[in-house]
């Protein structure tokens, strides 16, 4: 849960008392679909061109 809140994963490692963060992600970082689809639609809006204003089209 807190990996999906975006909790940085050495936190979490030391919360859980795991001597490395590898350990945590191992057991615990299985990230959920939802979760993955989110992550590329951050990146599809990092890297797709940004339109101009005057490339909307008005309805009229």
């Amino acid at each position: 849960m807190l990996i999906n809140q975006g909790v940085h994963a050495k936190i979490i490692s030391e919360r859980l008392g795991h001597g490395d963060i590898t350990t945590t992600m191992n057991i615990h970082g299985h990230a959920p679909r939802s979760a993955d689809q989110a992550a590329a639609d951050i990146l599809e809006q990092l890297f797709a061109p940004r339109k101009e204003k005057h490339d909307k089209k008005t309805l009229g």
